[in-house]
């Protein structure tokens, strides 16, 4: 069935440049400048959701540059990566980390995946009582909207901590970097523009993030097949356009390198041959998500290849 996958769907050629996604970063890093020089004229419930839209469209841009785009010059595309509106996320790591997650047959391993959300029966055992409860919210699209994004950063900053000390994978000259991006950013954020920093910190950063995990929340799932560990959500509405049509996410680990608006034509002609791969792991659209997996669990979070038979949620 992967051998049908591969061989049915085409490689779409890269573009020398593509004026989309250059027309992406214009409006990603100017709106950014806009919303932050004059969010003292910006109603709050505009602001907001703009904010948040904001830093998490870059993360899709990072996310599109990391697989090769919008030129074929590497070093440029990286730099249009590095800009941390984000604070907290150094691109490079991101970059590494995403790469890694790209080993399909490794997909949901938490000791492999770096962007599972499952844990280990050990992991398990081990954390406290409070939490479990918080692991157990996590679950829930509810609870990766309220308390996703503080684990997402905490258990980030807590790893990159330690490999600071052992300075593994040159940690202290990119985090020295990422330090002095940061710098800019709140020079102009706290000082030209005037904005609290707690402000910031929770418009633009913490819901930044919450809209993220709208995305990630079911993309993956575990399967004996590593095939059918990827979702499809058809009718990403709105979504799409801020996630860079990677609700397709199936399409996207087939055909990591063709570029965010190649992807809706390309899974129209091919829907059928994605659908029998990923074993019809379709959500009709994020509406669907929303009703099923609201205050519900996603999936069980122990991953079955590292449980014991006396393990408990």
């Amino acid at each position: 069935m992967t051998h049908r996958a591969d061989q049915t769907i085409p490689y779409i050629r890269a573009r020398t440049l593509e004026w989309p996604t250059l027309a992406l970063v214009l409006a990603i890093y100017g709106g950014w400048l806009a919303l932050t020089f004059f969010w003292q004229s910006i109603p709050l419930w505009l602001l907001v959701p703009l904010a948040a839209w904001t830093v998490a469209w870059q993360g899709s841009l990072q996310h599109e540059i990391i697989h090769g785009h919008p030129t074929r010059i590497r070093a440029l595309n990286d730099a249009l990566g590095w800009p941390p509106l984000s604070l907290w996320l150094p691109y490079p790591i991101y970059k590494l980390s995403h790469l890694q997650h790209h080993r399909d047959e490794r997909l949901t391993d938490p000791l492999d995946d770096p962007e599972s959300f499952y844990i280990t029966e050990k992991a398990w055992s081990d954390a406290p009582a409070w939490l479990r409860s918080l692991l157990r919210f996590n679950q829930t699209l509810l609870g990766r909207l309220i308390v996703g994004p503080a684990f997402m950063i905490g258990f980030f900053l807590h790893a990159e901590f330690g490999l600071i000390l052992a300075n593994q994978g040159k940690r202290r000259r990119i985090w020295a970097i990422q330090a002095a991006l940061v710098a800019v950013v709140l020079v102009w954020v706290l000082a030209i523009c005037q904005m609290p920093l707690w402000f910031y910190l929770l418009a633009f950063v913490y819901a930044g993030g919450a809209l993220t995990r709208i995305r990630s929340f079911a993309e993956h799932r575990f399967a004996d097949k590593h095939e059918e560990r990827t979702a499809i959500v058809e009718g990403g509405g709105p979504l799409a356009l801020l996630f860079l049509n990677n609700n397709l996410h199936v399409l996207h680990h087939l055909r990591p390198t063709i570029a965010w608006y190649d992807l809706p034509a390309l899974y129209r002609a091919h829907r059928e041959t994605l659908v029998k791969h990923n074993g019809g792991l379709v959500y009709r659209n994020y509406g669907e998500l929303f009703g099923r997996f609201f205050v519900r669990p996603h999936d069980k979070l122990l991953h079955p290849h590292h449980r014991t038979t006396d393990a408990r949620e």
